[in-house]
């Protein structure tokens, strides 16, 4: 039976916790998939992955990281049939739907092959007797995302789009109801990379679980933001732990 692992620093990675969970087709009620339940160690390797990962890809100037995202952009539309039925076999929408779902979340990856002229910094000579004053836009860090069964395309490249092109790494945690297609998505990543010329390992990861991988992203002191598409009660969960975590 085919497996679903964990994408980590470029690579296909088994969990260490043990337990796994059914991946379903719901064209047909039957077990199409086992996926490895990430244990909080899981995580860690994911965030490290992406720590390490960072001063790199922070320190590749921004037209350098817009070519990299126009690269994935022509992967995923090269790769799009497959990418949505893919989609459909552990979702359950018909290919045209599954289609709309990659092409939205693309729209976000098209704005963020234009992020060097987003990410210009701002400067006001004479704001004072003396002022002078300046911004510049710097990216956080290692930042993670978290995200439902129902866009498993579009969401997550709502989020890893923008937050990987301003110069930040990721961690994504998707739904464990269909977690085939975002991996596929940090594959194709990793290829964009290769074909822009630029080492992109450990920028994009996936770790697949339940309470346990998300508590692990809310604790981990590296982890310096989060975002999250989902119900409210979750949300408020997951906004008062990452809060009270920094």
């Amino acid at each position: 039976m085919r497996r679903v692992d964990g994408f980590i620093g470029g690579k296909s990675v088994k969990t260490t916790s043990g337990r796994e969970a059914d991946v379903f087709n719901p064209n047909t009620g039957y077990v199409q998939a086992k996926m490895g339940l990430a244990s909080t160690g899981d995580v860690d390797a994911a965030v490290q992955a992406a720590a390490k990962a960072l001063p790199g890809w922070a320190g590749t100037n921004p037209q350098r990281r817009a070519r990299v995202m126009f690269e994935f952009k022509r992967l995923v539309e090269a790769n799009m049939q497959s990418l949505a039925e893919l989609l459909s076999s552990e979702h359950g929408k018909v290919i045209a739907d599954s289609k709309g779902d990659i092409q939205r979340g693309l729209e976000v990856i098209e704005f963020a092959c234009g992020i060097p002229h987003a990410l210009k910094g701002e400067y006001t000579e004479g704001a004072g007797p003396g002022i002078d004053v300046y911004s510049m836009r710097q990216p956080l860090g290692v930042v993670a995302g978290i995200t439902p069964f129902n866009f498993p395309a579009m969401i997550p490249m709502w989020m890893f789009g923008v937050a990987i092109a301003v110069g930040n790494t990721f961690v994504l945690k998707p739904s464990e109801r269909d977690p085939s297609v975002p991996v596929r998505l940090g594959e194709l990543f990793l290829e964009a990379g290769q074909a822009a010329g630029i080492d992109v390992t450990g920028v994009l990861n996936v770790v697949h679980g339940d309470k346990v991988a998300v508590d692990a992203i809310l604790h981990h002191p590296e982890v310096r933001a989060v975002s999250f598409v989902g119900s409210s009660d979750i949300a408020h969960y997951i906004y008062q732990v990452g809060a009270a975590n920094g």
